[in-house]
């Protein structure tokens, strides 16, 4: 279980995986910005929260993450999403970006009102989705454990 006293989230991560805070941050300190590094893989699912304000809304925040996902349209075949609700009352929206794209899995998730946390998924490798296809769904079954488990404190 990642369940750190800085962060207004936990969840169950694999075993195997390294949480690191994310240094690319632009100098300003977010201790909400964590990768889940798959060292054997040479992979990291890149999340970063957002707390809901009145400036920073919902709405700017769904627009975003929507224009982050589809920025991968280039490279994609094809980009489907599909529905996340967990039985914490987590919700949001999942990417499964098809071909050879430099993240072919970005979600988000959200209470709608307080909390917002996007992901992706990157292997620092060359994008070939025939060669990465078993990592990938080996690595999907975990990605989905995390999202099941996902929840606000």
């Amino acid at each position: 279980m990642y369940d750190s006293k800085d962060c207004p989230f936990r969840f169950e991560k694999p075993v195997y995986t390294q949480i690191q805070h994310d240094s690319s941050a632009m100098g300003m300190s977010q201790p909400c910005w964590i990768n889940v590094a798959f060292p054997d893989f040479n992979g990291t699912v890149n999340l970063t929260y957002k707390e809901i304000t009145k400036d920073m809304t919902l709405e700017r925040l769904l627009e975003d993450a929507h224009k982050l996902s589809f920025k991968h349209t280039k490279k994609a075949n094809y980009i489907d999403e599909s529905l996340i609700v967990n039985k914490h009352g987590v919700s949001g929206i999942f990417y499964n970006v098809g071909g050879d794209a430099a993240s072919n899995i970005q979600f988000f998730l959200t209470d709608s009102t307080h909390h917002f946390i996007r992901g992706s998924l990157y292997f620092y490798n060359e994008p070939n989705s025939d060669s990465m296809a078993p990592v990938l769904t080996f690595v999907r079954q975990d990605l989905d454990t995390m999202l099941s488990t996902f929840e606000w404190k």
